[in-house]
This record gives C-alpha cells, sequence and structure tokens, in this order.
C-alpha cells in the first residue's frame, strides 16, 4: 500500500481515534509531510521504537505502540512466557504515561500480566525490576536525551539487558508480521485489573533496587569521614532521576546536595534546555552557575531516563569547573573501582573490565595495570548486559566495570543496563574517598593520565533528517566501504575493520581477518600512535557519528593532536556531503 493509500485508510477506518483523524486531516494540503508520516512503518529496531510522536504509520503513537506490543506478545507466547508477565516502566516526556498503558493492556488482553510503575521511573530500574519480579520482558517508554518531540519504547529479556540475538530478531519478525491494525488486541482497564492482568508497583521494587545500589559501596569510611563537607549540585533535567539520586546520597550521608531547581521537576517539553543531553554544555548552564554560588566540588546532571551521566569536576588550583567526558568519567569509576576492590578485596583470577569499540582506549590500559581481563563490543550497552549473562551462564568471568563513552557505565550486576543512579553514587563516593587523601576528581584524573597516557577521545556527528538523510547516510558509509583512507590527519591507518562484512584488514601485508563480533553497520580504523577512527550511524537518532581518539604527550598536546584530528575528520564529512 503506498502512503497516501495508508492515509485515506487512517482517516476513514472507524478503529482509529477522531483526535488522530483531525491531526491528519490538519496535513490534508501538505503532500511531503503526508509521505513523511506514511511512507513506511515506524521501523521496530533492535532497541525497540524510536520515533517522532504523532499521527501515521511513521510515527509514535498508541496505535503504533499497540502494534509493536502485539508483535511482543506473540513472540512471548511462542516462547511460553506468558505466565512470568512484563515489567512496565516510563519517564517524563509527553505521552509516556499513555504509552505505558497502551502496552499494559495489549499484553493484558493477550493473557500476559502487566506490572506498572505508579509513576515514573529510571531505565536502571526497570532493568532491575524485571529479575527482582521474575519477568520474561521488560518495556521502558523513554527517547532518552532525544528532543523533546520524541519518545521511545525499548524492550528487555528476562536477563534485565535490552534485547539481543536471537530475541531481537525474533520480535522484530512478530512485530513486522502485524499488519493489520484491527487485529492487535486491548482491554478496558477496569477489566485488567479485575483479571489481576495489571498490577501497579513502586515502593518494594524502589526498596530493593537502593539496597542493590548500597551493596556496591566501598568506602563508607571515607562518606562518613567528609560526607558533610563535599558540595554537590545535581540536576535531573526534568526527568526521572530527582528521587532515586537524591535518596541514595541522602542515606549514605551525603548531607551538601544541591538541586537545580528550574530542572527539577519532571517536565516532557524540557523548557530549560534545546534537548535534555548531559553531553550538550547548556544542560550545565543553570547547574553550573548554582555551583559556583555554592562553590560545588561537583557537577551532575542525569538524562531524562537516568542511564547516562554528565559530570563537572572542580579543579582547585585553579576553580574553574573541567567537563569530564563519558570516557574520561568512566575511566575515573573504573580505575576507582578496580583498583580500589583490588587494594581491599583482591581480584577474581578471571575478572572483565567491558567496553564498547568507540570508548576510550585508556580503558585497555586500565586493564592491562590491573592484570584483568579486557572485553570488547558492538556500540549498545546491551552488549555488555549480554557478557554479564554469559559469565552467569558458563561459570566463566566475573564483572569487574563495563561503560561506553556516551555517558554510560554500570557498577555491580543489580541491572544489565547503565545506570546513572549507582553513577552519581560512586562519583560522589570516589569525591569523598580522594578528599580523604587531600585530592579532588580533577587531580585523581590528571593523576591518571599520568600514570596511563594523556588519552583525549572526541565524537563529530551530522544530522540528516527524512528519508534524503537515511539515504544520505548510508552513502557516507558505503563511500568509505569502497574507498577507506590510508591516512587521517597525519595519521596513518594501520588496520581497517568492517564490522557488516566481518573483517579486519592489516593494511600492511593485506592479511584478513574475522572481528569475532556480530554484523553492524559500522568502520573502524587502527591508527598510528594509538589513534583511531570509528564512524556508525546512531541507532536512536537521524545523525551518522564520527568517533575518534588520539594519545598525547601531555594535556596541551593532547588537545593539540584532538584539534587537528577533529578538523581533518569534519574536511573528510564535507566531502562526502
Amino acid at each position: 500500500m503506498e502512503y497516501r493509500e495508508k492515509y485515506e485508510e487512517w482517516l476513514s477506518n472507524p478503529y482509529f481515534d477522531e483526535a488522530t483523524k483531525e491531526e491528519l486531516r490538519a496535513i490534508a494540503g501538505d503532500e511531503g509531510e503526508i509521505k513523511e508520516r506514511f511512507y513506511k512503518d515506524l521501523e521496530f529496531g533492535t532497541a525497540g521504537l524510536r520515533g517522532v510522536i504523532g499521527a501515521g504509520t511513521n510515527r509514535l503513537n498508541i496505535y503504533t505502540v499497540r502494534k509493536a506490543t502485539q508483535g511482543l506478545a506473540n513472540y512471548i507466547c511462542k516462547n511460553n512466557g506468558q505466565d512470568k508477565g512484563v515489567a512496565i516502566a516510563y519517564d517524563s516526556r509527553r505521552m509516556s504515561p499513555e504509552f505505558a498503558d497502551e502496552a499494559a493492556l495489549c499484553l493484558a488482553a493477550n493473557g500476559i500480566k502487566a506490572y506498572v510503575f505508579e509513576s515514573l521511573r529510571p531505565t536502571p530500574e526497570l532493568s532491575y525490576a524485571v529479575r527482582f519480579l521474575g519477568c520474561i520482558a521488560g518495556i521502558n517508554i523513554t527517547a532518552s536525551h532525544n528532543p523533546p518531540e520524541y519518545n521511545g519504547y525499548k524492550v528487555y529479556w528476562e536477563d534485565g539487558a535490552q534485547i539481543t540475538p536471537p530475541h531481537d530478531k525474533g520480535i522484530m519478525d512478530e512485530v513486522r508480521a502485524v499488519t493489520d491494525y484491527n487485529t492487535v488486541k486491548t482491554m478496558e482497564l477496569a477489566q485488567a485489573k479485575a483479571a489481576g492482568l495489571y498490577q501497579t508497583i513502586g515502593a518494594e521494587v524502589d526498596d530493593g533496587y537502593i539496597s542493590e545500589l548500597k551493596k556496591q559501596v566501598i568506602h563508607q569510611d571515607a562518606i562518613d569521614a567528609v560526607g558533610s563537607e563535599l558540595k554537590i549540585v545535581y540536576s535531573p533535567l526534568h526527568g526521572t532521576g530527582n528521587i532515586p539520586a537524591r535518596r541514595i546520597l541522602r542515606e549514605l550521608g551525603f548531607k551538601n546536595v544541591y538541586v537545580v531547581k528550574e530542572q527539577e521537576l519532571p517536565d516532557g517539553d524540557f523548557p530549560t534546555v534545546s534537548y535534555p543531553n548531559p553531553e550538550a554544555k547548556e544542560a550545565f548552564e543553570l547547574g553550573l552557575g548554582l555551583a559556583k554560588e555554592v562553590d560545588a566540588d561537583l557537577v551532575l546532571a542525569t538524562d531524562p531516563d537516568a542511564d547516562r551521566l554528565g559530570v563537572y569536576v572542580k579543579d582547585s588550583k585553579t576553580g574553574e569547573y573541567k567537563e569530564l567526558t563519558g570516557n574520561m568519567s568512566g575511566c575515573l569509576l573504573a580505575d576507582y573501582e578496580i583498583g580500589q576492590r583490588k587494594e581491599l578485596y583482591g581480584l577474581p583470577e578471571d575478572g572483565y573490565l567491558i567496553k564498547t569499540i568507540v570508548t576510550s582506549n585508556m580503558a585497555d590500559a586500565i586493564a592491562k595495570s590491573y592484570g584483568v581481563g579486557l572485553i570488547e563490543v558492538l556500540t549498545g550497552f546491551k552488549y555488555i548486559g549480554q557478557q554479564i549473562l554469559g559469565f552467569e551462564t558458563t561459570g566463566k568471568g566475573h564483572y569487574l566495570f563495563g561503560f561506553e563513552e556516551s555517558y554510560g557505565c554500570l557498577i555491580g550486576t543489580h541491572a544489565r543496563d547503565k545506570d546513572a543512579i549507582v553513577a552519581t553514587m560512586a562519583l560522589c563516593e570516589a569525591a569523598a574517598y580522594y578528599k580523604t587523601k587531600g585530592k579532588t576528581l580533577w587531580d585523581a584524573m590528571v593523576d591518571m593520565y599520568e600514570k596511563y597516557g594523556y588519552y583525549k577521545d572526541a565524537i563529530q556527528s551530522i544530522t540528516l533528517k527524512g528519508i534524503e538523510g537515511l539515504q544520505k547516510i548510508q552513502e557516507i558509509l558505503e563511500t568509505l566501504r569502497k574507498n577507506p583512507p590510508m591516512e587521517v590527519g597525519g595519521y596513518k591507518v594501520v588496520k581497517a575493520r568492517d564490522y557488516q562484512a566481518d573483517t579486519i584488514r592489516d593494511i600492511a601485508t593485506g592479511e584478513v581477518t574475522s572481528t569475532g563480533l556480530p554484523s553492524s553497520n559500522v568502520l573502524y580504523y587502527d591508527l598510528t600512535d594509538d589513534a583511531w577512527l570509528c564512524v556508525r550511524p546512531s541507532g536512536t537518532e537521524p545523525k551518522v557519528k564520527f568517533y575518534y581518539g588520539i594519545k598525547g604527550t601531555s594535556l596541551e598536546d593532547a588537545d593539540e593532536k584532538s584539534d587537528k584530528l577533529g578538523k581533518e575528520v569534519l574536511a573528510m564529512i564535507d566531502a562526502m556531503l
């Protein structure tokens, strides 16, 4: 069916409600908009759904949410998991509670019990809840750090991680097989509750989750010593982190937590930022203003679903607040967690640090320094979760720490997704520990650079929206596939990895080996002097991302080399546009 026919079908079919039809009538004269909304079905990818809220097959609305849930329900029933139920959480975005209920009522109509949080909760708590409640799956309604017009629908499996093979393909196939919206099941809320197929959850799961976080504390002694002196500024960026982040800090003994008032309350319009991403400098403007007022030691911000944590720390020598990238904060925590555990308890012989392919090479140096294994996985925290499951099922390997460059890490195995609440707790604990040693977190970072090398990692990304944008992103990847660079920014390409073709080509010898990882549309170039470049389309936004890293001899040298490589990468992008 062509997009026009689909549009007319939505206008004439009594299945679709009047408000939806009204929204569609309003665009009757805009052919481009009609095409954009109906030229395809909103794709259920490996992370679930993510799209602009609105009427149409290529938008997120109650009907596309129901359709996805029907596919998931069919898959659960085929795998005899219907008796275990599904946990459902949602964030502060527009339509999040409504989409959560639509998903729950579709599951209930299929005879699958839904456990729905009473109000908004962070992503890591949903991951925890799946295992805590013994569910077959979980659904999280969130678009993470995307702009306000977006929402999303993420699916988790019974191990608490986002879906990976074979379940991702199995669920995608089932969702694709639902072609007629009229066949999608639903039922009334009162009916679902009466049948025991809709249960509200809250405090019991909250308490369980918080108690798991507390088990990860290494130096309560340091918190007891200086917790009342340390000054912390925190912003939930209008999202889900406010209550759990403040609760864990308060219960551990941090007395001076200053919340950014303008960003404290949940608000799906995210009125203080253009988009609620802790990677963006603007997200910290208000927090840094407050930090200067109260003379804070560190400034923290979690994204709306509280799986990512952005960090600024004070340099006591200059009084400036230094931004820590996801690579920097991840390495800082990796070094603290593994180093302190080694010192106090010793480490298991088969302990592992896990990182993604676009994460800093400093992680490799940290793992080597502590004599632990390093595992590299594809981008996406679910692959780290997959490794934890592998350790548990084989009895071989111990998870020590896992992180990715995009401000996400996990301490402990209570969740199987990145957890900004436990990261908030651990960074504050590390700040207390270093304070007892007369150091700041920035001092600890500089010490690490001295010990491991001055690694600097950065990212350039371009947004290419709509149908043409999608085509352009594919063209860029294909251009690089056919004509791989031999040199970038003065660095020679040593090896070229193509994760789609499953090849690693040694440029000097021509030898080709396997990547050993699942197929993914990603290109990676190992460069001379421990530098690297990686190109991949975003899985959640209409972007193509260029990641790169260098190793310098000092902070200044690293900045200089990174800027130079960044300019070369931008020039490379421009040439392909």
